[in-house]
């Protein structure tokens, strides 16, 4: 395959950045981190007319993964731009109807592809674990118990939901979420209590895996694309900051911290790249190359976006801990994508189950 962007590529690559750069400005997420905003559905239409949800109707991530390619300077990838404007984005839902009815997908791809029903996403529980309390258990037609670290819950017109077992369930008569804390004031994760709630089958015999592999893909490249805003941020800081009456970028100690995250982060867009083919062409490659690197992609982003995100705030110096820039939003980003849907030790475990080093 063509490991660069196409210039239609490109041309949505730019469109997104300016849609973005309008409709979410740093002090909108501030604002909407500060809770004076709850969802931003303007955002979300704007986003709908670039065609931007379609993209994953089809069962693609390499469209997302488009996001991590970094281009030729100066351009800017697509996750960068998404990561700078964005606190909340279209779900990977779309990807488990896949594996639905025809009459599902007739009812609710159409509507998520053109932007007017937005779907969450509750599988924390089977994927990274549950923990005391925690997990859903179906019988006859309906869902009870609790699931945490529920994704976009907020205004969903849908949620995916997996039961202890593992199997997929549609929910179009949610419960009302209830905000859970966490350290990145700028993605909403809930928590939601099941007392019975209606919920239909969704078919598949993979549909857990591969939902859970193509979240694993995207959060990947979120924490890429975070990164690269970062290391962005740090090398323009550099370049302007005076000291001893030089730019410090001047100075070999600060152009080592700036080389060391840009030698970071550009091999792991190709690990992003390649886990995304895998996962949208499975015939190309060993049957569970897909699961292998979407677990190694997600790891190994975990650990460079935490290395970048320090690295970053150091060559800030003491400005780069206050709110004024605004670099705390992708270092706590990095930080809970991290451990969303797995940490590292459990997604390396994973794809160790996948190719058979250790038992199932």
């Amino acid at each position: 395959m063509r490991f660069a962007l196409s210039e239609d590529q490109r041309i949505l690559q730019a469109s997104l950045g300016r849609a973005l750069a309008e409709l979410s400005p740093l002090d909108r997420v501030r604002r909407f981190a500060d809770g004076g905003e709850q969802t931003a559905p303007d955002i979300w239409r704007g986003l709908a007319e670039l065609g931007l949800p379609g993209l994953l109707v089809p069962g693609s991530t390499a469209a997302w993964a488009w996001a991590s390619w970094r281009p030729p300077w100066p351009r800017r990838p697509w996750a960068q731009r998404w990561r700078r404007r964005r606190s909340w984005g279209p779900s990977w839902a779309p990807l488990a109807l896949r594996g639905g009815t025809a009459e599902q997908r007739a009812r609710w791809l159409p509507k998520l592809a053109g932007g007017e029903a937005t779907a969450g996403v509750a599988i924390s529980e089977v994927v990274a674990g549950a923990r005391d309390g925690a997990g859903v258990t179906a019988e006859g037609g309906r869902l009870t118990g609790k699931a945490l670290f529920v994704i976009d819950a907020p205004g969903a017109h849908l949620l995916i939901v997996a039961d202890r077992t593992g199997a997929l369930h549609l929910v179009e008569t949610p419960p009302a979420p209830v905000e859970m804390p966490n350290i990145d004031a700028t993605r909403r994760l809930s928590e939601l209590v099941f007392d019975g709630t209606p919920a239909e089958p969704l078919g598949g015999n993979d549909g857990l895996a591969r939902l859970r592999d193509a979240a694993w893909v995207l959060l990947a490249a979120d924490s890429l694309g975070a990164g690269q805003v970062m290391l962005d941020k740090a090398v323009a800081y550099a370049k302007e900051r005076k000291q001893f009456g030089r730019v410090i970028g001047s100075f070999q100690a600060v152009k080592h911290l700036c080389a060391e995250m840009a030698a970071e982060l550009e091999p792991a867009r190709a690990l992003v790249w390649y886990a995304a083919y895998a996962f949208d062409n499975p015939g190309d490659v060993a049957p569970e190359e897909a699961t292998v690197m979407a677990a190694h992609a997600k790891a190994h982003l975990s650990e460079i976006g935490r290395f970048v995100a320090r690295t970053s705030t150091e060559v800030h110096g003491g400005i780069g801990m206050t709110d004024l820039l605004g670099l705390h939003y992708w270092f706590k980003r990095i930080g809970l994508n991290r451990q969303l849907l797995g940490g590292p030790e459990r997604v390396r475990e994973a794809a160790a189950r996948a190719q058979g080093l250790v038992a199932a």
